[in-house]
This record gives structure tokens, sequence and C-alpha cells, in this order.
């Protein structure tokens, strides 16, 4: 089976029409444009979706648990796009930022010293590279 049957292509022009409309799309519609993208072209959107995930989370400042939600799924596509192309640590050090700062925010100590050691490693593994 190829890769083509399990995309919904119907979801992708409805996205693309969404981001080339007349008016500029919402932080939300951008996310859930870049959602469906991802799946046909992920070096075009991975770096897209995670900015805009953290910019969409920044909507729910009074609900913890989503802007949380938000930034580890903001991580992941960083993480996704740091495997289809190296050299991409700046945007999954920058994420990781953002949801060890709301982790902090929530006070989840442990979580957030973790993501605090991975931080320091790709920073480190950087300059030396």
């Amino acid at each position: 089976m190829n890769h083509s049957a399990n995309i919904n292509h119907d979801a992708v022009l409805r996205a693309r029409v969404s981001l080339l409309g007349s008016e500029k799309p919402t932080v939300r519609q951008r996310v859930a444009a870049y959602r469906v993208l991802v799946q046909v072209s992920p070096l075009a959107y991975l770096s897209r979706l995670a900015v805009d995930l953290i910019k969409y989370s920044k909507e729910f400042a009074d609900r913890p648990e989503i802007v949380r939600a938000l930034r580890t799924e903001s991580v992941a596509a960083a993480r996704r796009l740091c495997e289809l192309e190296s050299g991409r640590q700046r945007l999954l050090v920058a994420t990781l930022t953002a949801l060890r700062e709301q982790l902090d925010l929530m006070d989840r100590k442990e979580e957030a010293s973790a993501v605090a050691r991975e931080i320091s490693l790709l920073q480190s593994a950087s300059r030396e590279a």
C-alpha cells in the first residue's frame, strides 16, 4: 500500500485553501491546517506547526493542562523535524524551553528538571559541533 492511500486528500485541499485564502487565518486555523499538511509534507510544515502550537498555547493561559499538552505536541513536532533534517536543534531547544516554563508554572519540578537537562545536553552538543 502506498503512502498516499492513507491521506485524506479533501482535508489536505481544505487545509491549503485555509492557509491561502483572502483572509489571514487565525493561529488556531493555522495549527489545524499544519496538523493535516505535515502528513504530506513534513519538512515544509513541522517547524511551522511547532512554532504556532506555542503561540496557540498562549490562548489557554487559564488552562495549564491544555498549555502543557500543546507545548508537548510542539516538542514532538520539533523532534520529528530533527529526525528528518539534522541541524534543527534550535527549534527543539525553543520548544523544550517553552514546555519547561509551563512545567515550572505548574510546579512539576521533576518533569521540568528532566526537560532542563535535555536542553542543556542539546546546547552542549551544538557547541561541540
